[in-house]
């Protein structure tokens, strides 16, 4: 019997306000102390908080831990993030 993926899978979990643990997340697209957004299975995912730092991420897996005060977590459609090109990530390291 073949094992599937996380491909797909998405889930997101926040504790008190202060730490959140998520999978399926593709790509982050941006993130500083107050936004953190992120390319995940189901679309854009904006987190808004104070002192928001990520303290894993391990895009092979799909996997991001965080921690700080989260005071919003808002979808969106990522149709316009894909047409607009690369990531973060990939910008940086160029």
């Amino acid at each position: 019997m073949e094992e599937k993926t996380g491909a797909g899978r998405h889930r997101l979990l926040v504790l008190d306000r202060r730490t959140g643990s998520l999978t399926g997340v593709k790509d982050v697209v941006s993130f500083d102390e107050n936004q953190v957004v992120l390319d995940t299975d189901l679309g854009l995912l904006t987190i808004k908080g104070k002192d928001l730092h990520v303290s894993r991420l391990t895009l092979e897996k799909g996997e991001l831990d965080m921690e700080g005060t989260v005071d919003s977590l808002v979808y969106s459609s990522n149709d316009s993030y894909r047409k607009s090109g690369e990531s973060l990530f990939n910008r940086l390291f160029k």
